[in-house]
């Protein structure tokens, strides 16, 4: 995996934990926060972590951001500052834009500025929430667009023994089983041969209505 550099801007609880992620993934990460306790907090964690004001462009261009593979704005309440840094991030050249949205008005204008990826934690957590609570079946649930999802759903008794073959997703549902997590290992890109367990946990990309529609009919 290519190692890469990634300049992390507010340390709360969202670009700290983002943080500790890329570390642990063995990335190269700046911190910059204007409170100093929360970058002596991860001071230790991160590659470097400095106090500064990243809505100066001067402040940015001195620590050499321009350099870095991807930034992420990760300021925690103040709309006014993400949207600011965001445009000196891209206005710099950093090669990546990444920027958390507190509200979908803040997400469009961060699109409108040009940033790459925004991310919206608070409402997507929710999402995958309520889905696991009226699924008990489903692990996990990413929303790769609007129209397309990657869902994980635990094996039932009731399809432990069947192929992929015997089940046919894909010719029944629309949608395709892209791995199995099996407790020996995962097999990525299963073949019609590969058969189910109980508690094998399928990996399922499809939409929204044929994820649904295979666990109504199958699983249920």
């Amino acid at each position: 995996m290519k190692l890469n550099q990634f300049v992390i801007i507010g340390l709360g609880r969202f670009g700290s934990s983002v943080g500790k992620e890329l570390m642990q993934l063995g990335h190269e990460v700046l911190g910059i926060d204007s409170n100093e306790e929360r970058v002596d907090d991860m001071s230790n964690i991160l590659t470097h972590a400095v106090v500064a004001d990243a809505t100066e462009e001067d402040v940015l261009r001195s620590l050499g951001v321009r350099n870095f593979d991807c930034g992420v704005v990760a300021i925690g309440d103040d709309i006014q500052n993400s949207i600011l840094t965001a445009i000196l991030l891209k206005d710099l050249g950093v090669k990546q834009v990444v920027a958390k949205a507190l509200s979908e008005l803040h997400g469009r204008v961060l699109e409108k500025i040009g940033v790459d990826r925004v991310i919206y934690p608070e409402r997507d957590m929710g999402i995958r929430v309520a889905h696991q609570l009226v699924s008990p079946n489903l692990l996990d649930y990413i929303e790769l667009s609007k129209d397309y999802t990657i869902a994980e759903l635990t094996v039932p008794k009731c399809l432990s023994g069947v192929s992929l073959q015997e089940l046919n997703p894909r010719a029944r549902f629309g949608c395709s089983i892209v791995a199995i997590n099996k407790p020996q290992g995962v097999i990525i890109a299963p073949t019609a041969t590969d058969v189910l367990s109980e508690r094998d946990v399928m990996v399922i990309i499809g939409t929204n209505d044929q994820i649904e529609d295979f666990e109504e009919t199958v699983i249920r």
